[in-house]
């Protein structure tokens, strides 16, 4: 038998021997969540639950095989019987039994992304949409829209007009392909991800005797990471549990962040409402970071008017507070993470327990320069490094033409972006180009169409459109934010991003903040030959470092939840920038940006340091003084030292 009151402390003990009934447990970050399910799934076991008559559902399998191997060192048994892993895996279970009910046969097959933009294609062609018209959602963009309709339980309507209101005007050609999507794939007999979730609690609330037997043998449920819920998932889970009622979520409501996602936050808060009789435990304790980190953040989270509140306590010993740093530029913030990361490594601290983490991908341009200029290992957790993203490649292609108008795979780049224009037209375009003096001016020639196929043409021709602008600039104006300004207003690659990928606005973000950090080059030539040299260096680097994992992390804080290093730096902690402007018009935006600064805070163990640039140039507004973000302002007085202030110092790093 497990002794439990010398394996968990008092709140953990709390929630593992509890009898049942609904439970909400509030585990704050770094409090023993997973240790608390693993223990109480091995209690239930030992109290003489059957296996079978359990249900644990995690956000990943990895997380339920962690758990499970964890209760099977406990208990000294396997645990196949229990039913553990995602939401998906549980709904595929049940509807591989019960999909005929549905009108499914119970061989049906589960669709991936590429399968279901494929079927979105096949919808278009026979709507007689055309996917390579310009102006029209590509399968991957609608593959999302019907995604998000589906998990936010929102209209098409809604979603356009808060996510994608580029596209309203075409409503009712995409609820044509949705509904013919839904049509084509039960012609298939196939189910995309989530239908198996919108399919498994429809197959619930429709038929009384499959819900009877199934919430009838699940006699404990458990539900981790339950912040992260989704409607349809917070349902299905609530129809399981219909028949015992021993549902027992565990979750943060200060870490709920995942909205943009589907999650919806008001799973958690209102958890109370819909089992009035529900007991709620905190788990408060916190064995990953000083007091002193746990303070700020603390601080910070009380400013959240939705919220459970609970405080965070620290059991280990004092250490040194956060220090906030305000660095002259972008430039100088860059240089100072990278001169005290330096010193880290340097007294011994490995490379994989410190992290970089920001808001926003365009955030970590600078810092990575910076890296690869001084042969820093890092590993890109928020993507693929800033300067390879193809958006980036794309508008860079033009800049490269324009400096160089023999450069054939600039060329190739661009081309291929215009409809009809594939590898065959390609080859026969450059044949045509090459010989030519200038392959920029012979573009603009007649002969130059005359010469291509009749489908390729009007692709052609935006082109030409796009480069005569290009070319109308002085030439003391070829600069690349000048360049970026024309592609994204007036050469047609805003409709582009928005036509081709889902988080259009995010790259536009990139595109702008291109622009201004080419401010500090002279002349475009200097700009893309640093981008191409470190480019390279870093390409040489992942080849030198192929096997070698201890590297710094460089992540946005979404992609960090979970995780924890020694030392983290949260860079571009100004204002608009953390909180990100654009989030701020969402409603409730404020506060899930302030769950995403407590989620970055609650990150690091030994060290915190909260970086900022006071000034930021742009070529259209000049100098921009910036202001420290409101999450910091709101907390500590900035007009003088403070011996209670929760920072070390006000640093300034010129």
């Amino acid at each position: 038998m497990i002794d439990y009151e010398k394996e968990l402390n008092r709140e953990q003990y709390r929630v593992v021997t509890e009898e049942g009934g609904p439970l909400l447990v509030l585990a704050g970050a770094g409090s023993g969540k997973t240790r608390t399910l693993t223990y109480r799934v091995a209690r239930l076991l030992e109290s003489g639950i059957q296996q079978e008559n359990i249900l644990l559902a995690t956000f990943t399998n990895k997380a339920a095989r962690s758990m499970l191997n964890r209760v099977e060192s406990l208990i000294n048994s396997d645990t196949r019987n229990i039913m553990g892993g995602t939401f998906h895996h549980v709904a595929h279970l049940v509807l591989r039994k019960h999909a005929h009910y549905l009108g499914y046969k119970t061989n049906f097959s589960i669709v991936d992304s590429e399968d279901s933009r494929q079927i979105i294609s096949t919808c278009m062609g026979e709507l007689k949409i055309d996917p390579k018209l310009s102006k029209f959602p590509k399968s991957n963009i609608l593959a999302e829209i019907i995604s998000l309709t589906v998990n936010t339980q929102n209209t098409l309507d809604d979603v356009l007009e808060s996510r994608y209101p580029f596209f309203l005007h075409l409503i009712n050609e995409i609820n044509q392909i949705a509904c013919l999507y839904e049509q084509k794939k039960k012609e298939l007999v196939v189910m995309d991800f989530d239908d198996l979730l919108n399919n498994c609690r429809t197959l619930l609330k429709e038929n009384p005797d499959i819900l009877k037997t199934l919430s009838g043998r699940f006699e404990h449920i458990l539900v981790d990471e339950y912040q992260d819920t989704n409607i349809i998932q917070a349902d299905i889970v609530d129809l399981l549990a219909s028949c015992h009622r021993n549902l027992m979520v565990v979750g943060d409501d200060s870490q709920s962040i995942y909205s943009f996602r589907g999650a919806n936050f008001n799973n958690i808060i209102n958890f109370p409402h819909r089992y009035p009789d529900c007991k709620i435990f905190k788990l408060e304790t916190n064995y990953r970071s000083t007091p002193e980190i746990l303070n700020l953040a603390n601080l910070s989270i009380t400013n959240n008017e939705k919220q459970f509140p609970k405080e965070l306590k620290a059991v280990r010993d004092s250490g040194m507070r956060p220090v906030m740093v305000s660095a002259r530029n972008v430039v100088k913030q860059a240089d100072f993470v990278a001169q005290r990361v330096t010193e880290l490594i340097r007294s011994g601290v490995p490379l994989k327990e410190i992290a970089v983490l920001y808001r926003a991908h365009y955030h970590s341009m600078e810092m990575q320069m910076e890296f690869v200029r001084r042969d820093i290992p890092f590993d890109m957790r928020s993507g693929i490094r800033f300067f390879e993203q193809a958006h980036i490649k794309d508008v860079t292609s033009y800049m490269r033409i324009l400096v160089n108008p023999r450069d054939e795979l600039a060329w190739r780049r661009l081309l291929i972006m215009y409809p009809k224009v594939g590898k065959v037209t390609f080859n026969k375009i450059w044949q045509y180009l090459k010989k030519e003096e200038n392959p920029l001016k012979a573009v603009l020639k007649d002969e130059f169409i005359k010469t291509m196929s009749k489908s390729a043409k009007p692709g052609l021709e935006e082109c030409r459109k796009t480069i005569m602008l290009l070319l109308e600039l002085p030439e003391k104006e070829r600069i690349p934010e000048k360049v970026i300004d024309v592609l994204l207003n007036r050469g047609g690659y805003r409709v582009y991003l928005q036509d081709n990928y889902s988080d259009a606005s995010s790259r536009e973000e990139d595109l702008i903040q291109l622009g201004n950090f080419s401010a500090q080059f002279i002349q475009m030539e200097d700009f893309l030959n640093e981008l191409a040299l470190l480019t390279n260096m870093a390409k040489e680097e992942n080849v030198s470092e192929e096997d070698d994992e201890d590297k710094i992390a460089l992540s946005t804080i979404h992609q960090a939840k979970g995780l924890e290093w020694a030392y983290v730096f949260l860079i571009w902690c100004a204002d608009g920038m953390i909180p990100l402007q654009r989030a701020l018009k969402e409603q409730y935006g404020e506060e899930e940006e302030r769950r995403l600064f407590y989620v970055a805070v609650t990150r690091a163990k030994d060290q915190l340091y909260l970086c900022y640039p006071a000034l930021d140039y742009t070529r259209s507004s000049g100098v921009l003084n910036l202001a420290p973000s409101r999450f910091i302002r709101e907390i500590a007085p900035l007009s003088e030292y403070d011996e209670d202030r929760p920072f070390e110092q006000w640093l300034l790093y010129d």
